[in-house]
């Protein structure tokens, strides 16, 4: 292991969270600075997939993750006249394997809670400048911290840090956003399965089951709901009468799900970003999670790409004493998973959520076919639980996970 560094990590997300427990775990000093006075989650809920369980395994979470989740063992898409466009079931990748859906205020609540050094949060802490070289932020009153060892720039999607690692190949607002809330789950049909309907590429609902959340033992469902950025503020001037009653004609089964949102403001309103870099890291400066590769959420990757940033950050700073080999090891390894990630979110993205009517017609002519062609079905449910990694390689996960997974549904089974 190597010598004990000093840290900086700008970011309390996903990425930030995950950071700071495996860091402080190996005797570093870590720093978390975060714009947020009241840092918590943001958003509803996510699909946990296979690649970021097998972290959270590692990091000795996975019991509590399970406890807290809910088991998704199929993903289904239609259209209102009933044609199915996608289903796929974790089972045909490996029958041990399935995704948690989970609410993000309960990974938010357990990554706090396995941190050890909470003191060191500087809250409502806005970082706007980095000093690469001497390894310095300065925040929004003009206030420098530092000198660091490593800064770790883990601010999101619409990270202000990104430029200074001065390698950004593409970075740019999606048009398309969503509006996410938590429903209770009560007496959903498909308790095990994160279902969506789709009108062309103009409009996407989704319900997927999202377990509890630690001081609240009611199980929840994550909705979303596809719409343009620009017609957020007309979709709040139409009034939610109108919304539900368009809800009630696409999907009668959700509609009736909605009887507890009662004003707008109830839905969070989400905006996506592309980013690609030809560079991760400068001087002292690192990136991770969404400000490193931020994407479509088309494959609802986010989370576990984050927390597998996290993992080869901290094991790249195990295998390397010096810092320069170690930033070059971690984002070799990580560009190389998360490329076809970039690729395949860029070219999805247009069949789900777009006005291109003719390329949603054959979305759902053509997406089930090919993924029921041999060797289709299983490139597709590599990419969707995080394991593919290039075209043709397959990404290892660790075999006491597996056997954790399969050991939890066996007493599962039994109970």
């Amino acid at each position: 292991m190597s010598s004990p560094r000093t840290i900086a990590i700008v970011g309390y997300g996903t990425a930030g969270q995950a950071l700071a427990v495996l860091l402080s775990r190996d005797n570093h000093t870590v720093h978390v600075f975060e714009r947020a006075a009241a840092p918590g989650p943001v958003g509803a809920g996510f699909l946990l997939q296979p690649s970021g369980l097998d972290v959270l395994w590692q990091m000795d979470l996975l019991p509590q993750v399970l406890a807290h989740g809910a088991p998704v063992r199929r993903l289904y898409g239609d259209t209102p006249c009933g044609r199915t466009v996608m289903e796929m079931g974790y089972a045909s990748l490996d029958p041990r394997l399935h995704g948690i859906g989970m609410q993000r205020g309960a990974l938010f609540s357990l990554l706090a809670q396995a941190w050890p050094q909470p003191q060191q949060l500087h809250a409502d802490t806005c970082i706007v400048d980095v000093d690469a070289e001497q390894g310095r932020l300065r925040d929004a009153q003009g206030r420098w911290h530092g000198p660091y060892d490593l800064v770790i720039a883990a601010d999101g999607s619409a990270s202000t840090l990104r430029t200074h690692v001065q390698g950004t190949r593409l970075d740019r607002e999606y048009p398309w956003g969503a509006l996410w809330c938590l429903l209770p789950c009560e007496d959903w049909a498909y308790p095990d399965q994160l279902r969506q309907r789709y009108v062309a590429a103009r409009k996407m609902i989704g319900l997927l089951p999202v377990g509890t959340r630690p001081g609240d033992a009611v199980p929840r469902l994550s909705f979303f709901w596809s719409l343009p950025r620009d017609q957020f503020a007309r979709w709040e001037s139409d009034g939610l009468a109108r919304w539900r009653d368009e809800i009630a004609t696409l999907w009668p089964q959700a509609h009736a799900r909605l009887d507890s949102i009662t004003v707008g403001t109830q839905l969070a309103r989400a905006g996506y970003r592309d980013a690609v870099m030809a560079r991760w890291s400068r001087e002292r400066l690192v990136l991770a999670g969404d400000a490193a590769h931020a994407m479509s959420p088309q494959l609802g990757q986010g989370v576990n790409m984050a927390l597998m940033d996290a993992l080869a950050l901290r094991d790249a700073l195990r295998a390397h004493p010096q810092r320069d080999a170690a930033l070059q090891a971690y984002a070799a390894q990580r560009r190389a998973h998360v490329a076809i990630y970039h690729f395949w979110s860029r070219w999805l993205t247009p069949l789900f959520q777009s006005d291109r009517d003719t390329a949603a017609r054959a979305r759902d002519l053509l997406l089930k076919p090919l993924g029921d062609l041999p060797g289709g079905r299983g490139h597709m449910l590599r990419v969707l639980s995080g394991t593919q990694r290039g075209w043709l390689g397959k990404l290892g996960l660790s075999p006491g996970f597996i056997d954790a997974m399969a050991a939890h549904g066996e007493a599962n089974t039994r109970a």
